[in-house]
C-alpha cells in the first residue's frame, strides 16, 4: 500500500512538474534568430511539422512542449498556411495564436488604369513574390481560365492595389481582378444614364478604356465621354489616337503617323464606324462611371493644351483654331 501512496505521489509530482514546465514555456518569450523573423507554413504542414521547423531555427527551446501546448489549446488543427513575420516579443501562446488566426505578411501589387492585358502579364512576371504559372499560356488559355465567355480578357481585369500572400499564383491575382470588374461594371451598370449610346455592359466597357487612355485629369473623364458619346450620337467616327496605337500592337515605336492613321485595323477608329471590338485598357472606376453617365455638353472634338488638360470646341472651326493654338503655336 505504501508503495502505491509512494508511486502515485511520484506520478502526481511528475505531471505538476510537467504543468509548471509548460505552463512556464506558454508565457516565456520564445527567441528571434533575427528582428523581423520570417518563416513559411506550407500547405497542409502538420502542428507538429511547424514545431519541429520553429525548433530547428532555435525559436523555440522544445518541439514536443510547443506541439503539446498547441493540442491543450486546441490549436493542432486549426494552423493556416502562409508567411509569418514576428516583429516584437511574442509567447508561445501568442505564436500559436497567430498561426491559428493566419495572420501571414501580405505583399501588394498596384495596377495602375489605362494598362493593357500585356503590361499586366509583364508586371506579374517579373514579381518574385508571385507563383508563376501562365508561362506557354495563350490568351485563348487566359479567357478560358478566367471565364470570360470568348471575350478579350483585355478591359475586363479592374486596375487597383491587390494584397496577396507571397506565393500565390499569377492566375489567382487575376482571377480576383476579373471578379472585381465584373462587380464594378455591373454596379456602373446599373446607375447609367438611360441616354448613354452604348447598347450593353461590354459596349460600356470598351468606351471607357478608351476615356481612360484619353484622360490625363481626372475631372475630365465625363467631358472627354460626352464627346464620344455625342459623336456616337450622331454616327461620327471616334477618330481617337489610343485606339489606333492598339491596333499597332508591337509596331507602335513611340510615334503615330499619318500613314498609321490610314492603315486599317480592326481598332482604328479613323477607318471604322462605332467602338472597337475590345477594349483597349484597363479602365478605372471613374472611367466606368464617366463612360455610363457622360456629362451633358455640346462638344464634339477636344485638342491637348499641353499640360494634361484639353481644349473642348463644338465645331470643326472651333477645333481647328484651338489646334493651331496648342499644336501649332499659331
Amino acid at each position: 500500500m505504501r508503495a502505491v501512496r509512494k508511486t502515485l505521489l511520484l506520478a502526481a509530482a511528475v505531471v505538476l512538474l510537467a504543468g509548471a514546465w509548460l505552463a512556464y514555456f506558454a508565457a516565456r518569450p520564445v527567441h528571434l534568430p533575427s528582428t523581423p523573423y520570417q518563416f513559411t507554413v506550407r500547405p497542409g504542414a502538420s502542428l507538429k511539422a511547424v514545431a519541429r521547423q520553429l525548433a530547428a531555427d532555435g525559436v523555440v527551446s522544445d518541439s514536443h512542449s510547443f506541439w503539446i501546448l498547441g493540442r491543450l489549446l486546441g490549436k493542432a488543427t486549426a494552423i493556416q498556411a502562409g508567411t509569418y513575420r514576428i516583429d516584437t516579443a511574442i509567447t508561445a501562446t501568442q505564436l500559436l495564436d497567430k498561426l491559428a488566426r493566419g495572420d501571414v505578411v501580405l505583399v501588394e501589387i498596384l495596377f495602375v488604369e489605362g494598362t493593357t492585358l500585356h503590361q499586366w502579364l509583364a508586371q506579374l512576371a517579373q514579381d518574385p513574390q508571385v507563383r508563376q504559372t501562365l508561362a506557354g499560356k495563350t490568351e485563348d488559355d487566359l479567357r478560358s481560365i478566367l471565364g470570360t465567355d470568348g471575350q478579350s480578357v483585355e478591359g475586363w481585369l479592374f486596375p487597383d492595389t491587390y494584397r496577396f500572400t507571397p506565393g500565390a499564383s499569377d492566375v489567382e491575382i487575376l482571377r480576383h481582378a476579373h471578379a472585381a470588374m465584373k462587380r464594378r461594371l455591373a454596379q456602373a451598370w446599373e446607375e447609367r444614364d438611360p441616354a448613354a449610346p452604348v447598347a450593353s455592359p461590354y459596349e460600356a466597357l470598351i468606351l471607357a478604356s478608351i476615356v481612360e487612355k484619353e484622360t490625363g485629369v481626372a475631372a475630365e473623364r465625363p467631358i472627354i465621354a460626352s464627346v464620344f458619346a455625342n459623336r456616337l450620337r450622331i454616327g461620327m467616327r471616334l477618330q481617337t489616337d489610343p485606339t489606333v496605337i492598339y491596333g499597332m500592337g508591337e509596331r507602335f515605336d513611340g510615334n503615330i503617323r499619318k500613314r498609321d492613321l490610314a492603315a486599317d485595323t480592326p481598332w482604328n477608329t479613323y477607318t471604322r464606324d462605332g467602338l472597337p471590338p475590345t477594349p483597349i485598357a484597363m479602365p478605372g472606376a471613374d472611367a466606368l462611371r464617366a463612360a455610363m453617365r457622360p456629362q451633358r455638353t455640346p462638344y464634339l472634338y477636344f485638342v491637348s493644351r499641353g499640360d494634361g488638360t484639353h481644349e473642348f470646341s463644338r465645331t470643326l472651326e472651333e477645333h481647328n483654331r484651338a489646334v493651331a493654338r496648342y499644336q501649332l503655336g499659331k
